[in-house]
């Protein structure tokens, strides 16, 4: 793995975010004014990542609150496919029902862990739902004074640079005034998951059913007795296939890869077919899967996932974004002809977010500070050109170019090892490996059906480091 995403074994050690203070002493950092763009979870990790290197952080937040695509709404898109460029704009993707697919132990920062707590409308449960998430946002905000730094209802219309090292800003406020200001540094983490991509069909002008991306997805009811078809079935196919059982007639599922590692209990197997690939769709209503499988359906729900999109960047051409490759980046986050200067936080995906979130704005801010140096521009692009070739030879499409999964734990040890940040623990790991094996023997039940509490005592051992008055107890009573 090391080999083919072209991670060093062994970059440079770095000091830590722990190690700043004692730094500062001998060799004083750099103060940057930095731009962050969006108050999602990587917005809010990284503004906190900068002000703790000591730079002075803007966060730019064109809604009314933080949170990013974990501020769930009950309204939909006025297209709910999502391919209208003059459609009515819903950011979240949340359904009602959502609960986390990792647990809770995996989804906080390092010294900041997602422990139960109590309050009104907290929901303790390991996997919780998407509500509880966003309170866990709005504690992180309020712990480390984040909220003070964002301006709520300024969208970003451009962001650009002007000469060597200062970025122009322009944003609208909500009043629709626009305004502009100078920053030495950009870093967007406007997240990935608002702009629906979606599956080509042939034929699909003609065919008289509906159409529906899972981003415009809220609850089952509006498919009771229907015949659905459902493309793709990685978290988000799984999940809502779990919800149509309970209303829909028949479920089709198409996907690239073979999926009935899934055990699926006998009482649903009757309403679940699995197929590859649809082959075409007809006027009369019926869909050609790729095996000459013929269904007549009602519905086809495209759980096929979303497009990188950054409207208000302006780059001359140097980034650009070509079949969902975001390019070039260096490891993810550095466009080597604009570094330090511009970066991406929250870019890859199949990952454990937050704590990617926190060690690449770690990294952001101590390049940006000159604690850590990065590599020349001829060899960051050497090392993206080596990457992508590897990519191709791995037979891997460039739409997947930012895919972790496998390689998640080598990509964290790579920035911990950067940053000087400690590796991704041994318990992280078991813990990450033990869900995904659950959840594919057990798809309805895993989230409140497990058996890893020798590692759950261990990221409760390490949690009592950084919490009190008893937040850190073991959860074993959440276990039902």
């Amino acid at each position: 793995m090391l080999a083919r995403l072209n991670f060093s074994p062994n970059p440079p050690p770095q000091p830590s975010a722990m190690q700043h203070a004692s730094n500062s002493q001998s060799q004083p950092l750099t103060s940057r004014r930095v731009a962050v763009i969006g108050a999602g979870a990587g917005g809010l990790v990284s503004a906190r990542e900068l002000g703790r290197e000591g730079h002075s952080v803007v966060v730019f937040e064109r809604s009314s609150q933080i949170g990013g695509t974990w501020v769930y709404s009950p309204e939909i898109e006025s297209d709910p496919l999502g391919v209208d460029p003059n459609r009515t704009r819903i950011h979240s993707s949340l359904y009602k029902s959502l609960r986390t697919n990792l647990p809770r132990e995996l989804m906080g920062v390092r010294d900041y862990p997602f422990v139960p707590r109590e309050g009104e409308g907290r929901d303790p449960r390991r996997f919780p739902s998407h509500l509880e998430v966003l309170k866990y946002l709005e504690d992180f905000a309020n712990e480390f004074g984040i909220c003070e730094l964002v301006r709520f209802g300024t969208e970003v219309v451009s962001a650009g640079l002007v000469e060597v090292g200062k970025w122009r800003v322009r944003f609208r406020c909500e009043g629709g005034d626009v305004d502009d200001e100078m920053f030495d540094a950009v870093v967007v983490c406007v997240g990935n998951y608002s702009q629906p991509r979606v599956a080509e069909i042939p034929g699909i002008d003609e065919w008289p059913g509906e159409q529906i991306h899972s981003h415009n997805y809220r609850d089952p009811e509006p498919f009771r007795g229907k015949v659905v078809i459902l493309i793709g079935f990685s978290s988000s196919g799984t999940d809502i296939s779990q919800e149509l059982l309970v209303v829909a007639k028949e479920i089709h599922i198409a996907c690239r890869s073979a999926k009935t590692g899934f055990l699926l209990a006998e009482s649903v197997i009757s309403k679940v077919s699995f197929h590859p690939m649809i082959k075409s769709v007809r006027k009369d209503g019926t869909v050609v899967f790729e095996d000459g499988c013929v269904v007549s359906a009602d519905v086809i729900l495209h759980c096929t996932g979303y497009k990188y999109h950054f409207p208000f960047l302006k780059t001359n051409g140097i980034v650009t974004v070509d079949d969902n490759r975001v390019g070039p980046l260096y490891k993810h986050v550095f466009p080597p002809a604009l570094a330090p200067g511009l970066s991406f936080v929250g870019l890859p995906f199949k990952v454990v977010p937050l704590p990617m979130f926190e060690l690449q704005s770690n990294w952001v801010a101590g390049v940006l500070s000159k604690r850590i140096a990065l590599p020349l521009k001829e060899e960051m692009l050497a090392d993206v050109k080596a990457f992508y070739e590897d990519l191709e030879a791995n037979g891997k499409p460039k739409h997947r170019t930012h895919e972790m999964s496998d390689c998640m734990v080598e990509y964290f040890n790579w920035l911990a090892a950067t940053c000087g940040c400690p590796a991704y623990e041994e318990w992280r790991k078991g813990m990450y490996d033990y869900t995904h094996v659950n959840k594919r023997a057990n798809l309805g039940s895993y989230r409140d059906d497990w058996h890893d509490d020798k590692l759950i005592h261990q990221a409760y051992e390490e949690f009592r480091k950084y919490t009190t008055n008893g937040r850190s107890e073991d959860p074993a009573h959440l276990n039902v």
